[in-house]
């Protein structure tokens, strides 16, 4: 039983900083991608970055390049995703997610596992 758990996040300024975690059990995750997206209220659930386990390869969505990295520390079974220049467009609650594949994985729909998500709020 896959179980992730978010934290980390909170209320911040805009230009501000955060930086969220994501602790992962229940298995070896040597074969997964890990992600990170986001929903704000009355939208769609959509992807912010993504993270091969193994290799440490990542991508990031266009919004957020240059501003969000995500990495990972494979002893501590943990996905961090540290979140610079904050926007109010940024307020969302944050979820990490789960997929069993190598591959670069985008789509919400080839997530395996989610955690509960944790909330971030920008002010202006």
């Amino acid at each position: 039983q896959v179980q992730l758990v978010e934290s980390g996040g909170g209320l911040v300024q805009a230009g501000g900083s955060l930086r969220l975690s994501c602790a992962a059990s229940g298995r070896t995750f040597s074969s997964y991608a890990m992600g990170w997206f986001r929903q704000a209220p009355g939208k769609e659930r959509e992807f912010v970055a993504t993270i091969n386990w193994t290799s440490g390869s990542t991508y990031c969505a266009d919004s957020v390049k240059g501003r969000f990295t995500i990495s990972r520390d494979n002893a501590k079974d943990t996905v961090f995703l540290q979140m610079n220049s904050l926007k109010p467009g940024d307020t969302a609650v944050y979820y990490c997610a789960a997929a069993h594949t190598v591959r670069v994985v985008t789509s919400k729909y080839e997530y395996d596992w989610w955690g509960q998500g944790t909330q971030v709020t920008v002010s202006s």
